[in-house]
């Protein structure tokens, strides 16, 4: 009898969501190799749409943040993009977090917990819709004391940068010519691949110079396109799209050091730095500027005040304000572009036209006089082929 009941208790079903953890202070490390049915322990002030994407591509089963998730500084998108996903999101447990759960542990989320079996780890708070809305709707206030902010940051970075935003000083030379084309820029946004495919008939007509940041190379590489420029981080984006590019540009500390240039020198792959203090979407908008583009089309940027401040890196802010006003006219959003690009006249209507010029036709032939001629042309065409098979057989 006592056998029979622990067997019971072991084989009992504790409430809530389990995985593996994934830990690490990086978010970026840890986005590389995160994995269906794990748990992404992460430290991230104000999780960011693009992280939360992410996330929710590497089909994790819940995510533990050892920050707030939403501070208070601006309406940032992640932690609803999480919960409209149905990702438990366990938010604010503290730093010690981070050492407490080693990787590969088996977690436990329920009710704001997170367990080892039934040993408790940490404690924080389970977001909700509803709080979320609730924290979003506060965090609006904060925008205002964000933008005094950014002007002072801008004006910072422009001292530090003016040689590059102002004169395309550092620039790299590339093979690839871009002087008077088109430029199509694709980074690994919200919604970049539903935003592709949507100009499949621009790029076939205009052939454009595709360049793809980051993961945005593994996502041309995926609808059939090879990238002519890379500009990223090559750990995070896939050797097949790495081999497929004509140049590879990695973005490097203004010391020169670059992430990610011994996996190229691995691969045997040619590729120049670019030494600037900006992120790899601004800098690949730089590079179609500084050689020549006639118009950058941009495929997962972000288009609105909320999104362009949600970016998860404060310090890339101003060097995306001022890379868009240096590229000026030239800058246009996919969205627009679709949109020109949008048939305006239906297949079904022209086929209704098709169909009504052949009514039209028909009845013009039976009332003419000569109407009765056609049928009289087709039967004997008919016969004429009839006999020129038959022939072939004898």
């Amino acid at each position: 009898m006592k056998l029979t009941g622990l067997l019971s208790r072991t084989q009992e079903v504790l409430p809530g969501v389990t995985g593996v953890a994934r830990v690490d202070r990086r978010t970026d490390d840890l986005l590389r190799r995160i994995g269906p049915g794990d748990i992404a322990v992460l430290d991230a002030l104000d999780l960011d749409r693009r992280t939360a994407e992410a996330l929710i591509a590497a089909e994790v089963v819940g995510v533990v943040n050892s920050s707030p998730s939403i501070s208070g500084r601006f309406p940032n998108l992640g932690p609803e993009a999480l919960l409209h996903a149905g990702i438990p999101l366990i938010d604010d447990v503290g730093s010690g977090v981070l050492t407490a759960i080693k990787d590969g542990t088996k977690l436990r989320l329920h009710d704001g917990v997170v367990f080892h079996n039934e040993r408790e780890l940490a404690r924080g708070v389970e977001q909700t819709p509803e709080s979320v809305a609730d924290q979003l709707i506060e965090a609006k206030a904060g925008m205002s004391a964000q933008l005094e902010a950014f002007s002072a940051n801008t004006i910072e970075f422009l001292r530090r940068e003016r040689g590059l935003v102002l004169d395309g000083h550092g620039v790299p030379e590339l093979y690839v010519p871009m002087r008077g084309r088109q430029v199509l820029v694709v980074a690994p946004g919200y919604g970049h691949v539903e935003d592709l495919r949507r100009l499949r008939r621009y790029i076939k007509e205009f052939r454009p110079v595709l360049l793809g940041v980051d993961a945005g190379a593994d996502t041309l590489l995926d609808v059939g396109l090879n990238p002519d420029v890379i500009v990223g981080d090559p750990d995070g984006i896939s050797t097949e799209a790495l081999r497929a590019a004509s140049e590879v540009v990695l973005p490097a500390q203004p010391d020169g050091h670059a992430q990610g240039l011994e996996r190229i020198q691995d691969l045997g792959i040619g590729a120049v730095t670019f030494p600037a203090s900006c992120n790899a979407e601004d800098l690949a908008l730089l590079l179609a500027e500084a050689h020549g583009a006639s118009l950058v089309v941009t495929v997962g940027f972000q288009a609105t005040l909320r999104e362009f401040l949600d970016r998860g890196t404060g310090g890339s802010i101003p060097s995306t304000f001022l890379t868009r006003l240096k590229l000026g006219s030239k800058l246009v959003d996919s969205h627009a572009v679709a949109e020109l690009h949008r048939s305006r006249v239906s297949a079904g209507t022209v086929l209704l036209l098709v169909l009504a010029v052949a009514a039209v036709v028909a009845v013009a032939l039976l009332v003419s006089d000569v109407g009765s001629v056609y049928p009289a042309l087709l039967a004997g065409a008919w016969q004429n082929f009839v006999s020129w098979l038959g022939g072939l057989f004898q």
